[in-house]
Formats: structure tokens, sequence, C-alpha cells
């Protein structure tokens, strides 16, 4: 699978061929209708709808959410703070695997862009050394990282945190497609087991979390001579623990193999995998050969188009739950921000029942600290709001957030509460119970999102003025 012979015996300049030789070269390329048609690209999308419902949900969580998040300081828990790009922006598609597996290949195919100036480099070389995101523009153009990093309308901006070296790294390209206004691509370096961490440059393993934590779905690619798992693909797949839903295994180059050697290929890979996906049931395989020639001859075509179609409507049916998607991680986001509340809120309740006029603060609060199970601190909330064990995070992590925030610093909820705005905790729980639900009936039934509320007409009710005499 020899990518630079073949793009280079095929990159023949069209004024320097006849007829005959141009429909030859022509003839070779694979039929790409199949992609418009398995992604709908022709259907036209209500716009209106869509961004009516980002706007409700951005309202949301910037009423009901985002005041609990800051008043406890909930990003320094988790180092994820949600922006108002990140909420609007469309799915990701994040390529991981292996140097010279047909990562940027796939990529260049899906999109049509053979022979195109702004297409990926390929080769058979390590050559993507940049993580590259390939998005919706206008007119095509790059963007320089340190440029996508400080525009905040874009989801990019807290890659501001890994480093300059690794803003140099990041490569935007904008382009006119119908694909790209409904996705986002991320090509990233190929993994190379024997450079170090260092060499890079930046956190190579960070960033690839970063991008991991945001991806809608996560293409991780093989190639049938490139099955080994070395130390740092052990642990990319330990980076993707917990999302093993969004994973789906592709072999690649899957036409330079005879049937037969196929078969032990991918058994060879799952052999390789299975240490490092440690689930009940595996992520899918789709087995086939990405990019725009045509299959070699005496391969399994029927096989390898079905596996591509496969794999096709898996990528539009994430484009198609959108919305829904993005519904559930605000949603999922808000009942770990309403969790952490609830327990900085029992922390604080704890440390002013033990303080007395004799007490030392520091000693008092590190004891609690210490020990939160003997002051009943967890099992508390388990007992009074519902929670679910599994939705508590780890003992630990408050030694070092308390260790940062300071407990006086945080008032209780009952504190958090104004006549004009309400209480904090009873507005995240409304959001979570109510709004957010509503807004995902709404997206299911086909209703305008705009509409679903009763702030705007007290739920059908013609609005009445208070101070107009009758």
């Amino acid at each position: 699978y020899i990518t630079v012979l073949k793009q280079t015996e095929f990159a023949v300049d069209v004024c320097d061929v006849s007829a005959e030789e141009e429909e030859d070269v022509i003839s070779v390329l694979r039929d790409r209708s199949h992609i418009d048609e398995t992604l709908r690209l022709a259907m036209e999308e209500k716009a209106g709808d869509y961004a009516a419902a980002l706007e409700r949900l951005r309202k949301i969580y910037h009423t009901s959410i985002k005041p609990m998040e800051q008043a406890y300081k909930y990003n320094e828990l988790r180092q994820h703070e949600i922006s108002d790009g990140e909420i609007t922006s469309k799915p990701m598609v994040l390529f991981l695997g292996p140097w010279s597996v047909g990562k940027s290949s796939m990529i260049n195919y899906l999109l049509g862009l053979h022979d195109h100036p702004y297409q990926l480099y390929t080769g058979a070389e390590p050559t993507t050394s940049e993580f590259t995101v390939i998005m919706h523009g206008e007119k095509i153009r790059s963007v320089e990282g340190i440029v996508m990093a400080a525009d905040s309308s874009r989801s990019f901006s807290p890659l501001e945190k890994f480093g300059q070296n690794f803003l140099e790294k990041l490569i935007g390209i904008e382009m006119p497609h119908k694909l790209l206004e409904r996705v986002t691509f991320v090509d990233t370096p190929g993994i190379i087991e024997n450079r170090k961490q260092q060499e890079r440059g930046y956190p190579f393993n960070d960033v690839c979390q970063w991008f991991i934590d945001r991806a809608d779905l996560i293409f991780v690619v093989f190639d049938p001579t490139k099955l080994d798992v070395g130390l740092e693909l052990e642990m990319l797949f330990r980076q993707l623990k917990g999302r093993e839903s969004q994973i789906r295994i592709i072999l690649n180059k899957a036409d330079n193999l005879a049937t037969q050697d196929l078969m032990r290929v991918y058994g060879a890979l799952f052999w390789s995998l299975a240490p490092l996906i440690n689930v009940t049931e595996p992520p899918r395989v789709y087995v086939s050969s990405f990019w725009p020639y045509d299959y070699a001859p005496d391969t399994s075509r029927e096989l390898f188009k079905r596996e591509e179609i496969s794999l096709l409507e898996d990528l539009n049916q994430v484009i198609e739950n959108r919305m829904e998607n993005k519904i559930a991680f605000i949603r999922q986001h808000g009942i770990r921000v309403r969790i952490h509340g609830l327990l900085v809120d029992r922390y604080v309740q704890t440390f002013k029942e033990k303080m007395s006029f004799f007490s030392d603060p520091e000693l008092v609060f590190q004891e609690i600290v210490d020990d939160p199970d003997k002051f009943y601190i967890f099992k508390s909330i388990l007992a009074k709001t519902n929670v679910s064990k599994f939705d508590l995070p780890n003992r630990d992590a408050y030694r070092d957030f308390f260790g940062i925030n300071p407990i006086a610093n945080f008032k209780p909820l009952s504190a958090q509460c104004s006549y004009i705005g309400g209480c904090l905790l009873d507005k995240i729980e409304k959001a979570i119970t109510t709004e957010l639900p509503a807004l995902l009936s709404s997206i299911n039934s086909g209703k305008q999102p705009g509409l679903s509320s009763c702030e705007a007409t007290g739920c059908g009710e013609k609005p009445k003025n208070r101070y107009r005499k009758n």
C-alpha cells in the first residue's frame, strides 16, 4: 500500500495527457456518490430550529448551571470549563493511531480533497507532526494555532494552557464543504513508539486527552503492518477508558491482503487490543481501504464497500444526534456541578458545627478533609438528595481542592439565594429535572425549541398587565 508511488503515478498534469489517457486516470478513482447519499449531504437542514435550540441550551447553562459552577469553583476540581464556543461547536471526529496508517488519506477521501491544493499531505513516512483541525469556513484558508486559541468564539481557546510550543503544532484549515457544515475533523500526529514524550516539546498525552474528552466519535486507525502495541499506544488506550461507546477501530489498507491473510490480521488486531479494551462488548471494527483509488483486484470489494457504508452510517448517526448529545452532555455536566455544590455545602456545614471558641480552624478542617467518612460527608449527600453513589467524586480530590481553596471562601447553599435571582440549588435542579428534558423532548417531537418554556407566555396564557384597569 505504497501511497507515495500511487499518488505520483496519478498526479499527472492534465494538460500533458491525451483525452484517452485522462479517461484512464479518472476511471481508476473510486466512485464517491455513496458518501453524499449516506451522509445525506444534499438535504437542507432547518438551521433556524437548530440555532433556536442552541440558544435555549446556552441560556439554560448560563442562568442555571454556571452560577453554581462559579460559586463553588467547579472548574478547579475537574479542569473542564464549558465555553459558549463548546456549546455551539459542531460534533468532533478525532482520528488517532500509529504513523502512516492512512488517517490523513481517510480525511482527504471523505472530503473529496484528492488533488486539491489543501489536501492533507500523506506519505509512507511519518508526515503529520501537527494537530490539524479541518472545519467549515466561507473560503479556503489556513488558521494558525495562536489565532485559534485567541479566538474566544471558537471552542479551542482552552488549548492555550498547553503552551506556545503546542500552539505552533496546531493548525486549522477552513473550507466551504457540506460535510464540514455538520462536523469537524481532527487529524493527530501518528504514534511513534520509539519517541519519548519530551521530544515532542509539549505534553502530547494531555493534549490528546483534551480532544478525547470533547470528541463525539473517535476513529483509531491501524493498518496490517502496524499492529504492535507499545507504551505510547498503551497510554492512549488508557486515556480512552470510559469512552468506549465513542471508539471505532478501523483496519485500513485491507485490500493489500488476500482474504486468508486478512482474517489472520483481523484476529491479530483483536489479540493485540484485548488487554487494552477491557469491556464486555468490544468496539466496532471496520475493515476497508479508505482512500480515493479503486480497490486492488481479486479482493473482497463488496465487503469493503459495505464496511465503508456502515462506517458512514455510524458517522451520520452522530451528526443527526448532535443536538441530543449536546443537551445530554450539558445535563451530565449540571449533575456533576450540583453534586459538587452539595458536597462543598456539607463540608462548610460540618466545619461550622465542629468549630468552637477555642478550636484551631486549620486543625478542625484538616481532620474533616482527612477522614470525611467519619463525619458522614458523602453518606449524607446520598441519603438526602437522591444522588447515585457512582456519580460521587473521589474523596482525595477534595483534599487537593481545599488545599487551593480555603473553606472560608465558600458560603453554604442556604446563603446562595437572592430575592430576584432565586436560589442556586433550586435553579440547577430545575434545569436538570425540567428544563433540559423539556428541551430534549421538543427536539425529538419537532416543536420549536424557543417556545418550549413558559417564560414568555405563561404556558399558553395571554400575558396580563397588572397595572392596567379593565
